[in-house]
């Protein structure tokens, strides 16, 4: 018997279960890629995608797009170079790297145009909506606001 084909078989087989597992990661990582909408009565759509192996996200969408006439700029920024920005484009998630033991994306930051400031963040999903936990510190002193999946 020629043990070649044999072998070719099995190492096709030891392959393509060591892809599927990998695809199977990527696949729970990628599931916050996508559209969803913030809490709150201003709300916001905001598009995550991935970069790499990092993910991040910007506003697609607003509520309230105008503001006192005009359009939604991002006048809170403490670099006052980026005022005149619009909030629609802008980019406020940033660095998210997927923790498959957790089955939490991590080490990410999270920016709120409506104070200026940069929270560390994580981001836990769960069905359709994502618990997005912005923190200073420890995760612990901080809030939580539930985003919904959306189109």
């Amino acid at each position: 018997m020629n043990k070649k084909p044999f072998l070719t078989i099995v190492s096709l087989l030891i392959l393509s279960v060591s892809l599927g597992s990998f695809t199977a990661f990527n696949n729970k990582a990628d599931a916050i890629i996508g559209k969803w909408l913030t809490a709150g009565d201003d709300n916001a759509k905001v598009e995550i995608f991935k970069s790499g192996s990092k993910y991040y996200g910007k506003i697609i969408w607003l509520q309230n797009p105008i503001r006192n006439g005009e359009k939604a700029l991002d006048d809170k920024n403490p670099d006052k170079s980026k005022h005149k920005n619009p909030i629609i484009g802008l980019q406020i998630i940033s660095g998210f790297e997927y923790n498959s033991d957790d089955g939490i994306w991590e080490n990410g930051k999270i920016y709120d145009p409506e104070s200026g400031k940069t929270y560390s963040c994580n981001i836990k999903k769960e069905g359709d909506k994502l618990k997005v936990r912005g923190y200073i510190g420890f995760s612990l002193l901080g809030r939580t606001e539930i985003w919904t999946k959306t189109n």
